[in-house]
């Protein structure tokens, strides 16, 4: 795909992209297998690995979980009131604001771990990593330490347009909105009202301007990370594009990335 060239101009050091289309790799550009870190991308296999969980009984998505009042879902969809980083108190009360937080992924992490009985990381090896054949690890954070090549992401993105570890219903549940009608502010791109997400999914929904582009769906999912990460699925077009690269996140990518988006579907789907 001409479009996949893109990536050469972004000034990054690495970079690796691979678009698939009905669930198949139509085309990658750059090392498919160097290992980048997913930064925040992780919320996504992290988010995959509660819904095992759910599924298997390990936990209920509205058991408590986190500050008073809050539940598993609260956590996963940004909604518990728990502040960005670590170590603070809720900053509001769960289900009034959208705090985009990894504080509350760390939290739904040992949470987990509880129940399952062993270490996170072991349970997302188990659960999500092992059965998707991907070669990534995770190095710290729930949040955002993830390592893995494209050929993983790629893996992992296919699991998201056709799943196999939870049911087809469980993901539609999670690429829903949870908790409508929350404002909150989406890291680097700004305010929105509402900034609509599901368990653990960013949603595109009516946001714009968004950072997959005009062209993607208002069914949209994915996530970014500030390494200059990215994934995407689009549902109705039965698209996903996945990025790595090791560019932290700034102003260049508000422009990259949904020119990217738009020109890969641009090929795939012409008008």
């Amino acid at each position: 795909m001409q479009a996949l060239a893109q990536v050469d101009e972004w000034g990054a050091d690495n970079v690796a992209v691979g678009v698939l289309a009905g669930g198949e790799v139509a085309d990658t550009h750059g090392e498919r297998t160097r290992v980048f870190p997913w930064a925040s991308v992780t919320k996504l296999a992290t988010s995959l690995a509660c819904l095992v969980a759910a599924e298997e009984g390990t936990i209920d998505l509205d058991e408590p979980a986190g500050p008073p009042g809050s539940t598993v879902r609260h956590l996963l969809a940004h909604a518990s009131g728990l502040p960005f980083e670590p170590g603070g108190p809720p900053i509001a009360r769960p289900g009034v604001r959208r705090i985009y937080s990894n504080a509350g992924f760390e939290v739904l992490a040992a949470h987990v771990a509880t129940r399952a009985e062993m270490p996170f990381a072991e349970y997302l090896e188990q659960a999500v990593l092992r059965p998707l054949g991907l070669g990534a690890a995770l190095r710290g954070s729930p949040a955002f330490g993830l390592h893995g090549s494209l050929d993983d992401l790629l893996r992992f993105a296919r699991e998201l347009v056709a799943p196999t570890l939870v049911s087809q219903e469980t993901l539609a549940e999670a690429t829903t909105v949870a908790f409508p009608g929350l404002a909150g502010v989406l890291p680097g791109l700004g305010r929105f009202d509402p900034l609509d997400w599901g368990l653990g999914f960013e949603l595109k929904d009516g946001k714009d301007p968004h950072w997959t582009g005009r062209r993607t769906s208002p069914q949209t999912f994915g996530h970014f990370g500030r390494s200059g990460t990215f994934l995407w699925v689009d549902p109705a077009a039965r698209v996903a594009c996945a990025c790595l690269a090791d560019r932290e996140f700034g102003g260049w990518a508000l422009d990259a990335w949904p020119r990217l988006s738009e020109a890969v579907l641009a090929e795939l789907r012409p008008a």
